[in-house]
């Protein structure tokens, strides 16, 4: 039976919660620390995986099919451990993409070994690992099912062309949850949130790379190719709704609770989340406004200096087999990065489970398709000056 009221990661798109973290970002990125870029031939050290058949994969809390008796055992790692001979530590310990990036870039910017062959981050902080070189290019040559089964959506983002270096473990989307019985219509525009009936029963969600897509997106934006004075716009935009009362606060993650407690009719959400809320109250609905949604993704990466390339590499290709892709999907309940996991669960005996095939939140279907697009990420002198009026809005 699927899981379908786990509790999502705290923090898998997490906020950046204060300037001091973002300009600290910024400044590794680009211009601050110039030794912290590392050259490609720097990056890579003989590969022990034919002799030491192991890994370790540091990934987020809850984000990954359990056991139903034992919380401690993962039916699909297992699996992949039996089937390979490889043996994978696998360690939950990215609760924020901000905190982990602390922790583990200074063994990366001073070319030491990272202790870990495989990490799950959000794209936009991929982003910045491969601007900076700490991740090395995978061996697509290991990866056929990955060739195979990506999803078009996912395979051309403008920091990875081609995903080289990052391969998406799961993706969401950012749009709108309402409570359609309370608040007595549909939403289907952003401009929605700006109406009467709804001031002071909205929120946004507060950190910057969150917010800022599917704010753009309302106002004709192709956020591919982003602008300045798109962001300036926006930001304008809010400055205005805050003026007049209609957001209520800015959020992280516990948006959720407003929304269940009727404190909040509308907001900004990720779509894994409001599949969960779904679960207990099927009043709550996700809209993908007219005007487009962002597609975003947690991607696996192999750290520079990583001693166990080619069991990562393999690990991540049979996560991309259709059957485990499903199997992986019906417990997380996040976009699937792989289409062709849909007729698997599909087919499934588990009434339940079948029913996941058509939730468009899992398998986005051909019209929600047409509006979903992948951010392009800000250089760090824009994140840097963006930061600030973002945060002073906010409040952080």
């Amino acid at each position: 039976m699927p899981k379908t009221a786990n509790t999502p990661p705290l923090s898998r798109r997490s906020l950046l919660r204060a300037l001091g973290g973002t300009a600290a970002l910024g400044a590794l990125a680009g211009c601050g620390v110039p030794a912290a870029y590392v050259q490609p031939g720097d990056r890579a050290i003989p590969d022990s995986s034919a002799t030491d058949h192991r890994l370790i994969w540091a990934n987020w809390p809850l984000y990954i099919d359990t056991d139903d008796k034992n919380p401690n055992k993962r039916p699909t790692l297992e699996a992949f451990e039996k089937q390979t001979g490889i043996t994978v530590d696998y360690v939950e310990e990215i609760n924020d993409n901000d905190e982990f990036f602390g922790k583990i870039s200074p063994s990366l910017m001073n070319h030491q070994d990272p202790g870990r062959d495989l990490i799950v981050i959000s794209d936009w902080l991929c982003a910045r690992f491969v601007r900076l070189g700490w991740v090395q290019e995978m061996d697509r040559a290991r990866q056929p099912q990955v060739a195979e089964y990506l999803d078009p959506l996912l395979r051309d983002p403008a920091f990875d062309p081609g995903r080289k270096f990052t391969m998406p473990y799961q993706s969401g989307i950012t749009g709108i949850a309402y409570n359609r019985r309370k608040l007595g219509r549909e939403i289907r525009q952003v401009s929605d949130l700006w109406a009467s009936d709804l001031k002071g029963k909205v929120t946004l969600l507060s950190g910057l790379d969150e917010a800022f897509a599917l704010l753009m997106q309302a106002n004709g934006v192709d956020i591919t190719k982003w602008e300045t004075r798109d962001f300036d716009k926006v930001c304008d935009q809010v400055e205005r709704q805050v003026r007049r009362g209609q957001i209520r606060r800015f959020t992280g993650n516990d948006y959720t609770k407003d929304l269940v407690s009727g404190d909040v009719l509308a907001c900004q959400a990720y779509s894994g989340d409001v599949i969960q809320l779904q679960a207990d109250n099927p009043d709550i609905r996700f809209v993908v406004p007219e005007e487009g949604a962002e597609l975003w993704s947690d991607s696996w990466m192999i750290p520079n200096r990583s001693t166990h390339k080619a069991n990562a590499e393999s690990l991540i290709d049979y996560y991309y087999e259709p059957e485990v892709a499903a199997e992986l999907a019906a417990w997380v309940n996040y976009v699937c990065p792989v289409p062709a996991a849909q007729a698997v669960l599909a087919d499934s005996k588990d009434k339940e489970t079948a029913e996941l095939a058509e939730n468009p939140l899992i398998f986005p279907d051909s019209t929600m398709r047409k509006r979903l697009a992948i951010a392009r990420d800000m250089s760090s002198d824009e994140r840097m000056e963006f930061a600030k009026r973002w945060n002073a809005i906010v409040g952080l």
